[in-house]
């Protein structure tokens, strides 16, 4: 028979699609049963709009045989079927989607059975927050882009249908949802995606000749169909027993770099299966090979519980089904249980741990989805490293298109695990990633706020709870105000903890601010390497003193992350050993600004001893108790200094070092005498002061020897 050439430079992109496309081959099976799922669903379609009474959906199947002896793998669905110019015109015209086509010529009815479908009601879920008007505007409707979300049934969108007469049409038809009765949806949905008409030549990728033999629904004639490649096609009249497609692929020889034979063994099909297709509408079967004990009066006589004998085993074939069929995150929230949210998230993510929380979100608008939100109850071993990758599985009509879509979570979110299903995103050809545009922005807000809403609530019911989590993540809510250089700081404030030296608690930004008494004008804080070491900071005596907490700041990207913070409700954030903390009285001003005028002298003769490792030596207005400490000028604080000089780059930076002095301490009145009597013996106690000053701040000497000898002077 003359082979038929195809159409449009199909020759040309057919080698396209086959060597650059896809990135990986066992795509193909994904795409070849979305099509036939796309096919029953096209069938059903016409059902229900021209009364076929002939059609029950509970019996369409998927049905997959592999032979190893002959090489060929068989996918077989009992959907409308395919005319010869159905074949002709699908088949024969790469590029060409009937899924586009389909959804043009029956968009009216289309949107009518995804209304119909879609039994949620817009703002009916209020999350928990700091209050029911926060709530509402995390989880109400977005007016911007027509998001809303909702509490009740999941929506089964329609997303568009195919020209699902062709079966084979390709990876644009993909059918993923639940079967509606089980869902609690509307019967009528129907969920299909097909956009580029290409995703059937995928099996090219892995087979070198493919047969389709296809009878269309209330046709007498069957049509197959072959192609061993771009080289065309024949089509001729057959025979089939009932309406449908079956596709059968004859493998590729194995190569030293590929083997296509592993397309025909069971597991591997399971796995792809369940991988990819797990949550198609439609059951998938295919008749797998099991053991079982023999049957035998000798072996059930020696398997009492005294027998040392084994049973010898027999293989079996059986038909299984494949495939789970119904998707949790579109089942009614109201219908699924604790126990089954823990099963799911177990068995999806590899978790034996419970989850923090887990939240269920259904959203119905311009952009439309579903989706499951864990977070995992400690970081996962690999968090904080670069191997770990963030990002939410991604289906479209319940067809697995993504393994991890980090442009769904921003990076201080990004240990949240779980999926989105919807169907209105815009895929690439071929589905293995998305195009950047708005869709994809709309849902990242959404889910943006539904993260924060669901801290937020675990926050305020649930402290301790939380608090065991922000020991785990919150380094990366405190690095995303940091990292988006204050961007997301009204999304994350509210989400910090910080330890309060007075409370001894953690305390968010907003108690802390609500525990202040009026006279207080800043919300102060103290950083160092712990709690302990921080209380005995010299520089928190006055502070505290006046009756004014303190938050200490114990991760290194603390104070980073408080700088870009700025300030919080009115308050300026303020650290303890800022230059001027302004919490003296007129009185005591005066007393210091005389004080330090009668001892300029002392005080530049001190400077000039130390010379350029100080900006300036003043006196200090901040300390109480103890006789000395390092403070800085300018926008670069001690501590700051300290964690970029311990990061792997050569360049240094430095502070702008002061050293104060307590001028109520006996040591400064030593030193006073010395600045009259011995200079040179200043210069050695103003040596040791500026080093006692570094070891209080947990800063190295930079001369140990020197430093222990000139102790030694002291002590003879």
């Amino acid at each position: 028979m003359k082979k038929k050439p195809f159409k449009t430079e199909s020759q040309r992109i057919l080698n396209l699609m086959i060597n650059s496309i896809y990135t990986h081959k066992e795509i193909f099976l994904r795409e070849l049963i979305s099509n036939a799922s796309d096919a029953m669903d096209k069938l059903y379609y016409k059902a229900l709009t021209e009364g076929g009474t002939d059609i029950n959906r509970s019996d369409f199947e998927i049905f997959l045989e592999a032979n190893d002896a002959i090489r060929t793998l068989t996918i077989k669905d009992n959907g409308i079927g395919m005319t010869r110019d159905e074949l002709e015109n699908n088949l024969g015209i790469i590029a060409k989607s009937g899924t586009m086509d389909f959804r043009q010529d029956n968009e009216e009815n289309l949107f009518q059975m995804r209304a119909k479908g879609a039994d949620t009601e817009e703002n009916e879920e209020v999350i928990a927050a700091e209050d029911e008007a926060d709530a509402e505007a995390a989880e109400g409707a977005e007016d911007a882009e027509g998001v809303s979300e909702g509490d009740g049934e999941a929506p089964e969108s329609v997303a568009g249908g195919a020209e699902a007469a062709e079966a084979v049409e390709g990876a644009e038809a993909v059918a993923g949802a639940e079967d509606a009765e089980s869902a609690g949806s509307s019967e009528a949905a129907i969920d299909m995606i097909g956009q580029f008409g290409v995703g059937f030549y995928s099996a090219f990728m892995v087979s070198q000749k493919i047969t389709v033999i296809s009878k269309a629904y209330g046709s007498d004639e069957a049509w197959r169909w072959q192609s061993e490649g771009a080289d065309g096609y024949t089509i001729e009249s057959f025979e089939r027993d009932g309406w449908g497609t079956t596709i059968i692929l004859e493998m590729k020889e194995d190569g030293d770099e590929e083997e296509y034979g592993q397309y025909l063994q069971q597991y591997k099909i399971r796995e792809i299966v369940k991988k990819y297709s797990d949550y198609i509408r439609y059951p998938i079967r295919m008749e797998v090979t099991k053991s079982r004990p023999k049957a035998t009066e000798e072996t059930a006589d020696a398997s009492g519980p005294d027998s040392d004998t084994m049973p010898e085993y027999e293989s079996y074939q059986e038909i299984d089904t494949l495939n789970s069929m119904v998707p949790l995150w579109r089942r009614n929230r109201n219908e699924v249980s604790d126990e089954e949210y823990l099963r799911f998230y177990r068995e999806k993510f590899y978790d034996f741990e419970k989850p923090l929380i887990h939240t269920h979100v259904s959203v119905e608008g311009t952009i439309s989805y579903n989706g499951l939100l864990y977070i995992p109850a400690h970081a996962p071993y690999n968090y904080y490293s670069k191997e770990y990758e963030k990002g939410l599985q991604l289906y479209a009509n319940g067809v697995l298109i993504m393994e991890k879509c980090a442009d769904l979570l921003p990076d201080c979110f990004s240990f949240v695990k779980g999926l989105v299903d919807s169907p209105d995103l815009s895929l690439n050809i071929s589905r293995e990633m998305l195009q950047q545009d708005k869709q994809v922005q709309t849902i990242a807000r959404s889910l943006d706020r539904r993260i924060k809403t669901e801290l937020l609530k675990l926050q305020k019911d649930e402290r301790e709870k939380y608090e065991d989590f922000f020991k785990d993540f919150g380094l990366q809510i405190k690095f995303g105000i940091y990292n988006s250089y204050g961007a997301d700081r009204e999304k994350l404030q509210d989400l910090l903890l910080y330890y309060s030296l007075k409370e001894e608690k953690m305390l968010t930004m907003a108690e802390y601010r609500a525990a202040m008494p009026e006279s207080q004008d800043a919300i102060y804080y103290a950083c160092g390497g712990s709690t302990s070491r921080i209380r005995q900071l010299p520089q928190t005596e006055l502070v505290l003193d006046k009756g004014y907490d303190i938050l200490a700041l114990t991760d290194d990207v603390d104070e980073f992350a408080i700088k870009i913070l700025g300030e919080y409700d009115g308050k300026p954030l303020k650290s303890v050993s800022d230059k001027d903390l302004d919490l003296d009285s007129d009185e005591e001003k005066e007393a210091s600004k005389e004080q330090a005028e009668t001892h300029k002298d002392l005080f530049a003769s001190m400077k000039e001893a130390l010379g350029e490792k100080v900006k300036e030596v003043r006196l200090s207005k901040r300390l109480k108790s103890h006789p000395v400490c390092l403070t800085s000028d300018g926008p670069l604080s001690l501590e700051m200094e300290k964690v970029l000089n311990s990061m792997p780059t050569e360049q240094e930076v430095k502070a702008e070092r002061v050293l104060e002095i307590n001028g109520s301490h006996p040591v400064f009145e030593a030193l006073s005498r010395l600045g009259e009597d011995d200079p040179e013996k200043l210069k050695t106690y103003t040596s040791l002061l500026y080093h006692q000053a570094l070891l209080i701040e947990g800063l190295a000497i930079e001369d140990p020897v020197a430093f222990a000898n000139a102790i030694c002077d002291l002590m003879v």
